[in-house]
């Protein structure tokens, strides 16, 4: 399973657990550790996952970080926990403590919801006072699940992780002023605009209407280009639409023709389900479906030799057999739901290598 997946499921567990968890201890427990296991470190294993590590500082003895992430024996990041209700940037002094004598070039501040990661690219061994990355459990965004993936277990790259930083650092904290700036537009950007096509003095007065000049045609720039990239988005759905339409019937109709068959809706959402996994790797016109008395089968290119899956969901317990071990070897196993389809997203993607 993906990682996108599996954060989409942690979402899910977070939106229904968090008004039940009313200590800090429990976000750890039902929050912060399944997100550690999501980035493919065994939270059982204390020589990968260290809770309540020792970090003395000077005098102070016995402080302690609540997570030390290592790989390959080495501390690669620590992480420090809050309530969920806490704000996820109220705490990074003592994160900042924690960093200094930690030995790791990444630290963590959570409240199980908001991830803030932090680095040293001001000063060496010192952290930053702001964060390079921020991955909200609530807003899941390709773009932040991407870099997320930088920190698994599987992929983890110190130097590539450090390349991307300061850009990542900078690129946030551009894009704030940035979005500052569109909301309430500063006099050094009105003058820089307002300068190249202005040519009398800006006075107080024309200050105050420039400002609001400013404010609109930004918002209205940004607006309209929303706007047309929504149109192209419509367009292009509207396309993939009839395409699927034009091949909609002979994917639909049976072999036998036999008026016993009833295709039903859950095998329509089924196959869509099967059909959005398998778009990851295929067209969609090469995924069709023969409904038949005994099962539904989905089919790469409408071939009976090359079946992809089939849906047992004529029965009380539905089931979906896969063909990852062969065509001749199909593999059938219950489902509880339908969204649990997505759980054999590599037993389907296996499939289609067979037939390569």
């Amino acid at each position: 399973m993906d990682l996108k997946i599996k954060l989409e499921q942690l979402h899910q567990k977070v939106m229904g657990l968090k008004d039940h968890i009313s200590t800090e201890e429990a976000t750890k427990n039902a929050f912060v550790m399944p997100f550690i296991q999501i980035l493919g470190y065994d939270i059982f294993n204390p020589t990968e996952v260290v809770p309540e590590h020792i970090c003395d500082i000077g005098t102070k003895k016995g402080e302690k970080v609540d997570y030390v992430i290592r790989n390959n024996d080495e501390p690669i990041f620590i992480i420090e926990c809050k309530h969920w209700k806490e704000n996820a940037d109220a705490h990074n002094s003592q994160l900042h403590r924690y960093y200094h004598v930690s030995k790791t070039r990444f630290g963590v501040l959570t409240n199980g919801i908001i991830y803030n990661f932090y680095t040293d690219l001001e000063k060496p061994n010192v952290m930053d006072e702001k964060p390079f990355f921020t991955i909200n459990i609530e807003d899941l965004k390709d773009s932040s699940i991407k870099i997320l993936e930088s920190f698994t277990k599987k992929d983890y790259n110190l130097d590539n992780i450090l390349d991307s930083a300061e850009a990542l650092k900078y690129i946030k904290a551009i894009r704030k002023e940035f979005e500052k700036e569109i909301e309430n537009p500063s006099d050094e950007m009105v003058r820089l605009l307002v300068n190249r096509f202005f040519e009398k003095p800006l006075t107080a007065n024309r200050m105050i209407s420039f400002k609001e000049y400013t404010k609109k045609a930004l918002s209205t720039s940004i607006n309209e280009s929303i706007s047309f990239r929504l149109k192209s988005a419509l367009t292009l759905n509207e396309q993939i639409e009839k395409q699927d339409e034009n091949i909609k019937a002979p994917q639909q109709i049976d072999e036998n023709n036999d008026p016993k068959i009833i295709t039903t809706e859950e095998e329509l959402e089924g196959y869509q389900i099967v059909k959005a996994i398998l778009r990851e790797k295929i067209s969609s016109s090469r995924i069709a479906y023969r409904d038949t008395l005994s099962y539904f089968g989905i089919l790469l290119d409408d071939n009976n030799r090359k079946p992809i899956c089939r849906l047992h969901f004529n029965t009380s317990n539905k089931y979906i057999e896969t063909f990852h071990n062969g065509k001749d070897s199909g593999a059938k196993v219950l489902l509880n739901n339908l969204d649990e389809i997505y759980n054999y997203r590599n037993e389907l993607h296996k499939t289609l290598e067979n037939y390569s």
